[in-house]
């Protein structure tokens, strides 16, 4: 089984389906399972892994596509990978892990909140 990102005209991903599995041929006419899911659904379509996170495969292969993607995730064709769309303007995104990070770390312990007015995390 493969996994299978389906991309709206903005490149955002607008559902997550899985297939057949991209080491087995497409059907006659088809380049690849990524064409056939594509053309099926009249969007873009983009093959991603279950087991990439961070940039990362879970089990010590190798990652792909930077992420594993849900619905509203960003495909950025540049670098052909998947992340989070910037949650807070004053965030960036590290293209080492593929993930916006804060411009103050979390806090260590107990539970907070980003106040992206004052960019700093506040105690709940």
């Amino acid at each position: 089984m493969a996994y299978y990102a389906l991309l709206d005209e903005n490149n955002i991903v607008s559902q997550v389906i899985s297939g057949i599995d991209e080491t087995e041929d497409a059907p006659e006419g088809y380049t690849d399972w990524e064409d056939f899911y594509g053309q099926q659904q009249g969007l873009t379509c983009k093959r991603c892994s279950y087991n990439t996170l961070r940039n990362e495969h879970r089990d010590g292969g190798t990652p792909f596509r930077g992420n594993y993607p849900a619905a509203g995730y960003v495909y950025d064709e540049t670098n052909d990978v998947f992340y989070e769309q910037q949650p807070y303007e004053s965030w960036t995104l590290n293209t080492s892990t593929w993930q916006w990070e804060p411009p103050v770390a979390y806090p260590d312990t107990g539970k907070w909140y980003w106040d992206e007015e004052n960019t700093e995390w506040v105690e709940v």
